[in-house]
């Protein structure tokens, strides 16, 4: 690992939900913009920034340690953000689960010299970037994305796409049937 590395922590899709959102991402018909290659499509859990070689061990540690469990998440809306001109797709409200594990990474990265985002946690995946427009709302087929793990990806400095690369993952715990998930 260099000295310094751009990282983040996140959910990365298996190829079925890949090509779930690269059909959304050719759906939204961007007037302009720069689509994200779909091997970059991912939501981030939080975003780490520039980690020091020496704070990886504690990063990884701070990942390892939580106890969240498995979930599926539902991608059943698309939205467009003017200021930073973004496409994106995600869920139309936060789940339980992935807020508890954002708020468990948020908690422990502390110790490693990490301060949690000010802004509410808003997941998402970002279709397109300098994007003009594009079909916002509700989505005719959600996507349902099974997370079942997260990992700890880096920008890869490479100007050609993709641009991130997996660096290490973690599993979540398996979700386990109770009587009244029936």
């Amino acid at each position: 690992m260099p000295d310094r590395q751009r990282m983040f922590l996140a959910f990365w899709p298996d190829a079925a939900v890949r090509k779930d959102l690269v059909d959304i991402q050719s759906a939204m018909h961007f007037r302009r913009g720069r689509m994200v290659h779909p091997l970059d499509l991912h939501i981030t859990l939080v975003f780490l920034g520039m980690v020091d070689t020496g704070q990886a061990p504690c990063v990884e540690a701070a990942a390892g340690g939580q106890a969240a469990n498995a979930f599926d998440l539902t991608i059943d809306h698309t939205g467009y953000w003017p200021r930073p001109r973004v496409a994106w797709c995600g869920p139309a409200e936060v789940p339980r689960p992935l807020q508890t594990l954002v708020d468990g990474l948020q908690r422990d990265l502390r110790t490693c010299g990490f301060e949690p985002e000010a802004r509410t946690y808003r997941p998402h995946v970002t279709l397109a970037r300098d994007a003009r427009g594009g079909a916002t709302g509700p989505l005719a087929s959600p996507v349902v994305w099974p997370c079942h793990r997260f990992v700890l990806a880096s920008s890869s400095g490479a100007r050609e796409p993709p641009r991130y690369e997996v660096v290490r993952e973690w599993p979540l715990r398996p979700h386990k049937m109770m009587p009244t998930d029936s």
